[in-house]
């Protein structure tokens, strides 16, 4: 087979294959893509870790219909308590604008990790905001954060060992 048949080939498959991709797909739309490159960034940002029960203790293996739907199992430090919330709710009554603007302004009791979240560029926030909404709600809220005085009432991750930040 000489190049210019090879070539006449090649050519002839990608279009059978493209012909064959419905472009109204979901898998081929742009929502699509925004939406598995959120899935990947929630993944690979270790949201789960914290906002999904059972996560750690399965490898991961948490049906995705049970991902980020919070925990009633605090994190308990010198700011007091805090519960990873269930970020498939929030997402619900808040705006991709108002998450990107909490990301960007927002501090929060750890071990929430807001200063790693501000590395990222809007683009991949709106991917995260894009994929947890397409979740949909399911769930129940989180607890409240308790005052560092307060004992709380659930089981916690006593975090007391770690340093309070710096004194500015």
């Amino acid at each position: 087979m000489n190049i210019r048949t090879y070539a006449l080939a090649a050519l002839g498959t990608a279009a059978v294959l493209l012909a064959t991709v419905d472009a109204s797909s979901p898998r081929s739309s742009p929502a699509a893509a925004t939406i598995a490159r959120g899935r990947a960034l929630v993944v690979y940002g270790t949201c789960n870790d914290c906002h999904t029960v059972g996560w750690r203790n399965t490898d991961g293996a948490v049906p995705e219909s049970r991902w980020l739907t919070g925990s009633s199992v605090g994190y308990r430090g010198w700011w007091g308590t805090s519960y990873p919330t269930n970020v498939r709710l929030d997402f619900q009554v808040m705006s991709v604008d108002r998450w990107i603007q909490a990301v960007r302004t927002r501090g929060g009791h750890p071990p929430m990790v807001w200063e790693d979240l501000r590395q990222l560029p809007d683009s991949d926030l709106r991917a995260i905001y894009a994929f947890v909404k397409s979740l949909g709600p399911a769930g129940a809220a989180a607890p409240a954060a308790i005052e560092p005085w307060r004992d709380p009432e659930v089981p916690f991750v006593d975090m007391r060992a770690l340093p309070s930040p710096p004194a500015q």
